[in-house]
């Protein structure tokens, strides 16, 4: 497996990347500590394929293995199923030296995570990401949380997992829209500080489709080295280093809201923004046309969507980004594209916001 470290003391830890390794996670598990009670918090569209390999695993390692099982979806990312993960946790008798194993996407990473955070004040908990969103981003940095009906990750929590473990073959079984909403998380991370991995992503749009296994390997490998450097550098955005991964997410997660979580997945509302984003930039005379043109291209040569629809209303949307974590002292922050490698952040007053968000 290849490793990538995440650099934060005795908080850091490593991201294993390969194929074919799911039968050995409970191996590595076992050197994260001395507990053998495990539980693994999935959903049920990711157990019918992995569970079974997954508590086996575990199981050969000398763990007492449990399941949670969550519902499906975004929608489901409430207080409601992090309560029923510290049930599930109370009514077994977790202790301390327990480990929560997140089996899935996204959602279910949040979820464990913040549930790992909040149970006994904190207990280990592993990433074991399913999907390309999941792998490239929210498996790593330690951001954790749930949604509430007015904003998206509203209420959460810094929690580091112990160690984040990806088996390539996982992404095989995911259903075509997944795939390519997850690659808007890729596309983003050359916007926001690597042009040549934005080249190549270009050059490799067919190769990634077909998940070729080097290319695959390659781009998630460059997501982690990329996102490990930013959370080492500001891990709890107090620099506000960090808050360039949020590039595209402004408005990516006011649409999410606004449409209750039911209409676009992550990635195609973080496509969405980052288009958005882009034409902002550009009308505010900070991005060249041909820069924001090469964005709005490769997405959609990934198939993402670009535009919020006619029928949404926009005023709905700008005031969800007033709820955006970024907003500061009555204004809403942005990361806006200078050029593909470098952004930055730029405060505009809510009526700005409006103006903004009605020319997107």
């Amino acid at each position: 497996m290849e490793k990538v470290t995440v650099q934060l003391g005795e908080r850091g830890y490593d991201i294993l990347i390969g194929s074919a390794t799911l039968p050995t996670l409970g191996a590595h598990c076992r050197t994260l500590g001395p507990g053998t009670a495990a539980t693994i918090v999935t959903n049920q569209t990711v157990a019918a394929h992995y569970l079974t390999t997954v508590q086996s695993s575990l199981a050969k390692a000398d763990f007492d293995v449990s399941v949670c099982e969550l519902e499906d979806g975004e929608r489901f990312k409430t207080i409601r199923s992090i309560s029923h993960i510290h049930d599930h946790l109370v009514a077994r008798r977790m202790d301390r030296n327990g480990l929560l194993v997140a089996l899935g996407g996204g959602v279910i990473g949040d979820m464990a995570g913040f549930a790992a955070a909040t149970f006994l004040r904190g207990i280990g908990f592993v990433q074991v990401p399913t999907t390309v969103v999941a792998q490239v981003d929210s498996s790593v940095g330690g951001k954790t949380g749930v949604n509430h009906p007015r904003g998206k990750n509203l209420i959460g929590a810094f929690h580091q997992p112990r160690l984040v473990f990806m088996d390539m073959n996982t992404l095989a079984t995911l259903p075509r829209r997944e795939l390519l909403a997850g690659i808007a998380e890729v596309i983003k991370y050359g916007v926001i500080s690597d042009p040549v991995f934005f080249d190549y992503l270009e050059a490799n749009v067919e190769e990634i489709l077909a998940l070729e296994p080097g290319v695959t390997a390659h781009v998630v490998r460059r997501c982690c080295e990329l996102k490990a450097a930013v959370v080492a550098d500001d891990e709890r955005e107090t620099s506000g280093r960090r808050a360039i991964l949020n590039y595209g997410h402004t408005v990516g997660h006011a649409l999410e809201a606004v449409t209750r979580y039911r209409r676009y997945l992550h990635g195609e509302a973080v496509g969405i923004g980052m288009v958005a984003a882009a034409r902002i930039a550009h009308r505010e005379g900070i991005l060249d046309e041909d820069q924001m043109e090469r964005q709005r291209t490769l997405l959609q040569r990934f198939g993402l969507p670009t535009e919020i629809p006619a029928r949404i209303d926009r005023a709905a949307v700008a005031d969800a980004m007033t709820l955006d974590k970024k907003a500061a002292g009555g204004h809403i922050r942005m990361v806006l594209a200078e050029r593909i490698g470098q952004v930055k952040l730029v405060a505009f007053s809510a009526e700005k916001v409006r103006e903004l968000v009605r020319g997107t």
